[in-house]
Order: structure tokens, then sequence, then C-alpha cells
């Protein structure tokens, strides 16, 4: 008998606790691939959140930035993404047309990107300065300028990114598009010959360029910063254009059909804090947007910093997206 009593108390006690642990919160985050990698913040922000959440995060990642508004626009509603980190400026207004995204309510201070940048749907957790960088080791003579890109030796390559798919091939895009206006499509058909192959995003890209099969590839002022913590090596360095440099402001949204706003917020919030914009100098490799634990390393200081900033608003990139597009598509693929 109280062999029985005592099964049934544990059986009681196992149906109680089942639910609990069933029922446990999930947010589940769309991003890109290289913000989940081994080696990327994804593995830091998520051991970091569930320490204070009590939940679990999920990472549904995609090649780069554009893809994940692709993707969004296909699930539509059916959309199963919590919270969206990875978008940029450029593509604010597009996202929001999808009527996918809810007004965040949330007023963080102290936050600082080149510009200033307030939206009440997207909040900043990083920026970089889109830049050539280069092997200096097989690349004595860098471009100094955008027009030196254009109109250099179409010997020397430059590995680049998709606009279509990629954040970094569209800022490439708008950065040409700033400098060049009306003789954009001109400029494109100058520096297809250098252009060894472009990629879906930007780890193939950078993957690329560390294996050597150029000496150049479209990526950021911080990339430099990598070699020198990471790998002691000062042999990759960003080149300092004249004209100036593209920004890019990186974003985070919640989604008006996620299960658990609340838990949502939670994490726009944490994404802001020093917590998390600890983690980015040295796996994101960008610039952080609020307070650190810590200074940044040495290594930031000795960055190439642009003296002009280009960056244009998210509707006239929305409203002429497409259009500049098919004019880089026409430029890369006339003979």
């Amino acid at each position: 008998m109280r062999k029985t009593v005592l099964i049934s108390i544990a059986a009681l006690a196992a149906s109680l606790a089942f639910p609990a642990f069933a029922q446990e919160k999930t947010l589940t985050v769309y991003t890109y691939e290289s913000f989940v990698a081994d080696w990327g913040p994804g593995p830091k922000v998520k051991e970091a959140f569930e320490k204070t959440c009590g939940c679990k995060v999920e990472w549904v990642s995609a090649a780069d930035g554009v893809e994940l508004l692709t993707r969004l626009k296909l699930e539509g509603e059916g959309t199963k993404a919590d919270v969206v980190l990875g978008l940029d400026t450029n593509l604010i207004s597009e996202a929001k047309a999808t009527g996918l995204f809810e007004k965040h309510g949330l007023t963080p201070e102290g936050l600082t990107v080149p510009g200033g940048f307030s939206d009440d749907t997207f909040l900043p957790y990083d920026y970089g300065h889109f830049a050539v960088v280069y092997d200096s080791e097989t690349l004595k003579n860098p471009p100094s300028s955008l027009k030196d890109l254009v109109e250099g030796d179409a010997s020397q390559k430059i590995v680049i990114e998709d606009p279509r798919t990629s954040t970094p091939g569209l800022g490439l895009l708008l950065w040409v598009k700033s400098v060049y206006g009306d003789k954009a499509g001109e400029a494109w058909g100058k520096l297809k010959d250098r252009v060894l192959t472009v990629t879906p995003g930007w780890s193939e890209a950078y993957g690329l360029f560390t294996k050597g099969e150029a000496p150049m590839v479209l990526s950021y002022t911080t990339s430099p910063a990598y070699h020198v913590i990471a790998e002691n090596t000062e042999r990759y360095k960003a080149a300092a254009f004249s004209e100036g440099h593209y920004v890019q402001i990186e974003v985070a949204g919640m989604t008006r059909t996620s299960d658990d706003k609340d838990l949502a917020r939670k994490f726009l919030t944490f994404m802001v804090g020093p917590e998390f914009q600890s983690v980015i100098p040295e796996t994101n490799w960008m610039m952080p947007v609020g307070k650190t634990k810590e200074p940044l390393p040495a290594a930031f200081d000795a960055l190439v910093k642009p003296e002009k900033t280009f960056l244009m608003s998210s509707e006239e990139v929305a409203a002429n997206r497409k259009a500049w597009i098919d004019e880089w598509l026409s430029a890369m693929s006339a003979k």
C-alpha cells in the first residue's frame, strides 16, 4: 500500500512538473549566418540572455540581411520570428511596408551612431563603415579612392557581395550611387572587370579573400581589428577613400505576430545594454552603439576613420532599390 501511494505521489509530481518544462518560453530570432556562427556573437548572446529571461533563444539564419527581408515577405503572417536582427537602415522602409513589425515602445538612452538614429520600430545594435579591405603582402598600392578602385588595374581583383541578397552588397551599390550619381552605371561597367566574383553574402566573400583568391574584398573598416586581435597580424588593412565611406547601421525589431511581445521587448532592451554591446566588437567586429563593460581594444584605435560618411534615407533606398539593382545587373552583365 505504501509503495502504491509513493508511486502515485511520484506520478502526480511528474505530471505537474512536465507541463512546466514543456511550456518553457522560446524566443525565435531571425538573423544572418555570420551572427550565429561559432565565432560570431550568437553563442555568447544566447547564453547571456537565457540567464536573464527564463527562456530559450532559437536562432534562424539566412545568408545575409537582404535575404532576411525576402524571407519575411515570403512567410508573411505565418512567420515564426519574434525578433528580426540583421536588417540595416537602408531596409527600414521596406521592412515597415510588410506590416509585420510592431513599434517597440522603448526609449533607450546613450546610443551613439554616425549622424544619429532614432526610430519607433527598429533599434540599432552596431555600425560600421564599408571599406575595401586588402592584403598588404600582395597589393602594395591599394586604391585611395572609389575612383581608383573603379578605374584601376583590372588584374588586381576584388570580391564583392550581391546587392540583391546582401546588405554589404547593397551598401556598395549605394556607395557608388552616392559618389557617381547618374553615372553609376558607367562606373559599374568599368569596375566589373576587376570583380573576381559576386557572392550571396559577406561570409563567402571574406572567406575567398582570406584564402588568397583575390587581394581585395568589400568589407568594413573594422575588419582589420579581427586580424590584429585574433591572429596577431597587420597583414590585412582597410583602404581609406578620399571621397568618404558609406556607413551601415544594423538594426533589430519585433514582429507584430510574435506570441510573446514582452519577451521580444526584453530582448531588444538587452540588445542595447552593456552585456550584449560588449560582445559585438570582438565577435561581430563592428562598432557598438551603447556602453560596453570595458574600453574597446587598442586595435580599434588604429582603424580608418572616415572624414565623410554617406547614408541615404531608407525612403530613398526603398523608392530606388529595384531600379538601381537593375542598373547594376545591366552593367555587370554587359560584354
